[in-house]
């Protein structure tokens, strides 16, 4: 059969390049520390960068909504858009101080849906080549002309809407990069989008909860707001411990979007009970400026000892540090052993990265203590020292 032959090719190819994914299976978490397939690890891979995914305050919030049922039985424009869903797209749009909120089941989702339904044919998308593959995705499944210029490049990508000649443009980028961690130059993207009318959207996946005042985000941070960015990507399930994503940004276009949408007009509307779950984080969130301050010092102290142990580490400030290897088995090698001294850093390989960018993705959240991220330092570089002898040609 040609789909299982296909298949068949397709997993020699990966096996051949060490590149097939194995799914873990997390059985309980207490903090940053958590079972894996039956094995206690402390996660240096988790995305909840401020720990409030088992904060009391967000669970109490879930169990308590869920008291009226827990689906919410139908799309936002039929019978699904409860008082939560609408309290949480408010409060989210006064958080970031945009008109108007609108709430979608995930960020992938909300991409694709944002994109399509405002691209038409003979547009032009523009889009840094390390975005998150949802915005790439959004865009190829679209009419419009998809661009995409080296990372960071603006410029380059700037002669792309020039030799468009006038055609309608539409910016996008994430805000803080998924899996190099540096943020997007956001000066440069505001100013070409200014000059050529077009239309800038950040997906701050990364950046919402964690950077500006009030963990607004890189846009906030960065002194920037509606005006100069008509739509932001929020997900909750992130900085935020929970589920879902939020675009918020100009009236207009939000409007338009709850009714044109194809990725939130013809799905079923989040749990209320996540939304309730979400409404209480965004609240601990908008306050959590000690917690801010402690993931901060951590990112400080983890790059200071980073640099003391020679780790070939990529320059960031964000929660996300990517320790380089290069090499995909390199990669493999040492979260292997990491994980035999009980820590958990996954290895990030192609095509998820450039081609000769594998490498470990440790994330710090506000749960770690000092004395974590020293010990995993030092069994970074006992694991590297490790892995290149064992890898070497």
């Amino acid at each position: 059969m040609i789909w299982r032959e296909r298949i068949a090719e397709s997993n020699a190819a990966r096996d051949a390049a060490a590149r097939r994914r194995v799914r873990r299976t997390v059985g309980k978490r207490d903090g940053m520390r958590c079972e894996v397939d039956g094995r206690a690890l402390l996660n240096f891979c988790s995305n909840d960068y401020l720990g409030l995914s088992q904060h009391p305050e967000v669970i109490a919030a879930l169990r308590d909504a869920s008291v009226d049922g827990v689906g919410s039985t139908a799309s936002h424009l039929v019978c699904g858009h409860h008082a939560l869903h609408d309290a949480l797209e408010r409060e989210m749009a006064d958080w970031l101080q945009a008109p108007r909120a609108l709430l979608f089941g995930s960020g992938f989702v909300a991409n694709l849906a944002v994109l399509q339904a405002l691209l038409r044919k003979g547009d032009v998308c523009l889009q840094d080549r390390l975005n998150h593959a949802s915005l790439i995705d959004a865009a190829r499944l679209s009419d419009a002309t998809l661009r995409r210029y080296p990372h960071g490049e603006v410029g380059t990508g700037e002669r792309h809407i020039v030799a468009a000649g006038g055609a309608p443009a539409l910016i996008a980028t994430d805000g803080v990069f998924s899996m190099d961690g540096d943020v997007a130059p956001l000066h440069d993207l505001v100013a070409v989008a200014r000059h050529h009318d077009a239309l800038l959207y950040v997906d701050d996946a990364h950046g919402i909860g964690v950077l500006g005042p009030e963990g607004r985000g890189s846009v906030a941070a960065a002194g920037y707001g509606v005006r100069d960015v008509p739509l932001q990507l929020a997900t909750l399930g992130k900085a935020l411990g929970t589920y879902g994503a939020v675009v918020v940004g100009d009236e207009d276009i939000v409007q338009y979007l709850s009714e044109t949408a194809r990725g939130y007009v013809y799905t079923t509307a989040l749990p209320p009970p996540l939304a309730a779950a979400s409404l209480a984080a965004v609240r601990i969130a908008r306050r959590a400026d000690d917690r801010r301050d402690t993931l901060r010092a951590l990112v400080a102290r983890f790059r200071e000892r980073a640099a003391q142990n020679g780790l070939d580490v990529l320059p960031s400030d964000t929660p996300i540090q990517a320790v380089m290897t290069h090499d995909d088995r390199r990669a493999l090698a040492m979260s292997k052993s990491l994980e035999d001294a009980g820590y958990w850093v996954s290895a990030i390989r192609p095509p998820t990265v450039p081609e000769g960018a594998a490498r470990l993705r440790v994330t710090l959240t506000a749960l770690h203590a000092p004395h974590d991220v020293d010990a995993l330092v030092e069994a970074l570089a006992r694991a590297r020292d490790t892995a290149f002898e064992a890898v070497s040609p």
